[in-house]
């Protein structure tokens, strides 16, 4: 999948196992496993650390009490997965907990969440007090189905996308390829706005730092280092 996410052009990729009742977290061992994969495949692309992030009672008092042990490259976002089955109805409230001990929520694929395609005019709600939406890639390529695709191209349309990612999961059928999105996006919505998706935001997340609320940079960009 590395050797993939490589030849696609791919810089930086994020692992991203999950945080849950199922699953548990161990920073300490994802470290170790990120280590041996990055010995094995090389230096690029570089791997990050993350999680899938489910709001359990659990999991949200841990979070508080160490904000940075489920967070992207341990620094400030974080990656929320919901379930399919509920979206709690103290989302918001969560939302703003997280974000006052210094995290801010990016909601992972709400357009394959049949839960969240009723509720969007709430996800907006929870973009405009902070939150972020990463859409899949594939989504926007129709293999998730067309209910995702329809839905992740409304959430493009209404600029409630802040990242798009891969979500991999295998070699075959959910590799990390991100070239034909990014196509796709420079095609319907533009090439400052792939930039932006593909490259900037990511870039910042990465890093740490704080998405502007600014338009995209005007340039194309060459290489995209977001995945998940």
């Amino acid at each position: 999948m590395l050797q993939i996410a490589a030849q696609a052009g791919t810089t930086d990729i994020v692992a991203t196992p999950h945080a849950s009742p199922r699953f548990r977290f161990e920073p300490e061992l994802v470290s170790e496993r990120i280590a041996e994969l990055q010995a094995a495949s090389g230096p690029v692309p570089v791997i990050h650390r993350g999680c899938d992030f489910h709001l359990t009672p659990e999991n949200i008092q841990d979070a508080l009490a160490n904000t940075g042990k489920y967070a992207i490259n341990h620094h400030r976002y974080l990656l929320v997965e919901f379930s399919d089955a509920m979206i709690p109805r103290s989302t918001a409230e969560i939302f703003d907990r997280l974000q006052a001990a210094g995290l801010t929520p990016i909601v992972t694929h709400p357009e394959r969440n049949r839960l969240l395609h009723t509720r969007l005019d709430e996800l907006q709600t929870w973009v405009e007090n902070g939150a972020l939406v990463q859409v899949t890639a594939q989504s926007l390529l129709g293999r998730f189905g067309q209910s995702a695709k329809s839905v992740a191209a409304k959430l493009m349309n209404r600029g409630l996308v802040h990242f798009i990612a891969s979500d991999a999961h295998d070699a075959k059928d959910r590799t990390p390829a991100l070239d034909e999105a990014h196509r796709q996006v420079v095609r319907s919505w533009g090439e400052a706005r792939a930039d932006s998706l593909f490259v900037t935001a990511p870039a910042k997340a990465l890093r740490g730092e704080v998405l502007s609320s600014e338009g995209p940079e005007q340039r194309r960009p060459r290489r995209w280092p977001w995945q998940s």
